[in-house]
């Protein structure tokens, strides 16, 4: 695959939210978290650890956070993001990071995936209780991975598809 090729691929990573009921291969795995390893972070403090999640039973708790992650039990694997909770604002950029990198790589290695966010105390709660996070720690969202069967989002207030044209959105030189 060619520079253009790949440039293309990234353009279409969508967030996937079903998938097929087959396991991620390990070497896949693998990759992925080399790249999440080597994902640049703010100061390179690497203020992260990462979980992965492959126990169906696991997967299927922590989708009943909130109805809108419930497509989390369907996934043959996740990873969490924990950070070390000490730098909110590095750490959520670098969160941002990680993230994107991981659902890029998948992409490119022939799987797709999604976002779950933990938004409210209680909802972090499960999922602190489930993952056995520290207190201290800081955990908001896991990388969901699979073989997507689709990225078109069924759910009932799916997001309007598309992208704005880019002259709705760039300004050269001032606002």
């Amino acid at each position: 695959m060619d520079a253009r090729q790949t440039v293309e691929e990234i353009r279409m990573v969508r967030q996937a939210r079903l998938f097929h009921d087959e396991p991620v291969p390990q070497d896949v795995i693998d990759q992925l978290l080399e790249v999440a390893r080597w994902t640049g972070s703010a100061r390179n403090t690497q203020a992260w650890h990462f979980i992965l999640i492959q126990d169906k039973a696991t997967l299927k708790t922590l989708s009943e956070a909130r109805d809108g992650i419930n497509w989390v039990a369907g996934a043959p694997m996740a990873i969490a993001l924990v950070f070390n909770g000490e730098q909110p604002t590095f750490e959520g950029y670098d969160e941002g990071r990680v993230t994107e990198r991981i659902l890029i790589a998948a992409k490119l290695l022939g799987y797709g995936g999604g976002t779950a966010w933990y938004l409210d105390d209680a909802e972090k709660k499960l999922a602190y209780d489930v993952l056995k996070v520290p207190a201290d720690k800081s955990l908001r969202s896991i990388v969901v991975i699979g073989r997507p069967t689709t990225t078109k989002d069924l759910r009932p207030n799916a997001n309007i598809p598309g992208r704005k044209p880019l002259s709705e959105i760039l300004s050269m030189e001032t606002y």
